[in-house]
């Protein structure tokens, strides 16, 4: 009879997914399984699912049809945030053995260590009746970070939402906004540093928002975060600009761990697209925002502040004349050093979805092309702003063809031979 069993972990979607998986992993290696590459055949899968588009839907149904065709008597375990919506269509799926929603997150390691103890008892034994059971503690957290990487760890500080813009499905799929104590999310960031890792990305949902369940906030979050032994550099992966206050923007610049590095959610440059989305700023307050931490961080031959700013383009009622807006905003207003684009993708159950006014999808893949283009120009724009600048770069492992990459402080990705002494080190370098 088998005495250990092998599983596989699938992450779809962002950062805090995979962090999430990483936690589900280290929690399960501790019952003895086996951890294999999901290729290979599995006794046991779990997959970290996605829904932020109708693509990442089918994505997901894919990947799970999949994995049973590669291992028909493997046990598949869902869970992230399409389980959360579409549960029982998943469990549907052949192969499917519990579903696991945004407030079942705590259960996935017990219910898959109590279907090992099972199977080995009964040789085929089935998942325990409770196992697919979500949980119905409100507020239920799932603490969790990254591992993996002897560079950079993605730490989950805060987990749902409570915008509820119109367009999107997250806080129904990830539910309201709560998190952990402070003193958690710093214990974890020590434990980050004793594997030697030198940079944290602080991740969730609206990551800014930390502090409605326990009454703190984001701001002193991250100046106890700044006192961590051993953790040399933060990022913050995604804020939203009317929770970056200028508070926070003027104690970076003082001279702390964080780094020029922002990933601002935009979603459109023109008011109207703005008001109809349910976004809590108008462009006026973007544009001051950004202006502000160039102003706060930048000096004269220092390194440009590196700013990625999520659009969605073909929102219902973007007009050619709304979408030029948008395109005027950020070439000449915002110039941000990257943008993540977006098709704008129709979310049963939204209020945006039940609108007339839908944009065509020939004329959304036109707009993403346009805004391509103009990425790449601004990327190009910013890489050379910041050509002999003095930076410092922590590189990773990766050897690839006898080079490795790392990135700078305002995320420039720098490539040098490959050194294994180089590893994890922060290097002095000239861009």
């Amino acid at each position: 009879m088998e005495t250990r069993k092998r599983i596989a972990f699938v992450t779809l979607g962002c950062k805090l997914n995979y962090a999430e998986t990483s936690t589900y992993e280290r929690g399960l290696l501790k019952e003895g399984i086996e951890v294999v590459p999901w290729e290979e055949k599995a006794d046991i899968y779990l997959v970290n699912t996605c829904t932020v588009t109708e693509h990442s839907d089918k994505k997901c149904r894919n990947i799970i049809r999949k994995l049973h065709r590669m291992s028909p008597e493997a046990a598949i375990f869902v869970t992230g945030c399409y389980a959360q919506l579409k549960r029982h269509e998943i469990e549907k799926i052949d192969g499917v053995a519990a579903v696991f929603g945004a407030e079942g997150k705590t259960q996935v390691v017990p219910s898959i260590a109590r279907y090992i103890r099972d199977s080995l008892e009964t040789a085929a034994g089935p998942v325990s009746a409770d196992a697919g059971i979500m949980s119905s503690a409100p507020g239920d957290f799932l603490p969790a970070y990254s591992s993996g990487e002897r560079t950079r760890s993605f730490l989950k500080v805060q987990d749902g939402c409570d915008y509820f813009c119109t367009y999107c499905t997250v806080p129904y799929a990830r539910g309201r906004s709560r998190n952990i104590p402070i003193r958690d999310i710093v214990a974890q960031a020590r434990e980050i540093a004793e594997k030697g890792i030198k940079e944290i990305v602080l991740t969730g949902v609206n990551t800014g928002d930390f502090g409605k369940t326990t009454g703190e906030s984001f701001f002193g979050l991250i100046k106890a975060l700044n006192e961590v032994d051993g953790i040399e550099r933060y990022r913050i992966s995604s804020i939203e600009p009317n929770l970056l206050t200028d508070g926070i923007i003027d104690w970076i610049a003082s001279g702390t761990k964080f780094l020029p590095h922002f990933h601002i959610p935009l979603q459109s440059g023109s008011d109207t697209i703005l008001k109809d989305m349910g976004r809590r700023y108008d462009t006026g307050f973007f544009a001051r925002k950004i202006e502000h931490i160039r102003q706060a961080l930048e000096r004269e031959g220092g390194p440009k502040v590196f700013f990625g700013i999520d659009v969605i383009t073909g929102f219902p009622g973007e007009t050619d004349s709304l979408f030029s807006e948008t395109f005027s905003f950020l070439k000449d207003t915002i110039r941000p050093a990257f943008i993540h684009i977006f098709p704008y993708s129709r979310r049963a159950g939204t209020p945006a979805a039940a609108r007339k006014d839908q944009v065509q999808d020939s004329v959304k893949t036109e707009r993403v092309r346009i805004l391509e283009d103009l990425c790449g120009t601004l990327h190009s724009g910013f890489i050379e702003a910041n050509r002999g600048v003095a930076e410092k770069v922590l590189f990773e492992s990766t050897n690839r063809n006898g080079t490795m990459s790392g990135y700078t402080g305002n995320y420039i990705r720098i490539e040098r031979p490959y050194d294994p002494d180089c590893i994890g080190r922060i290097t002095d370098i000239i861009i």
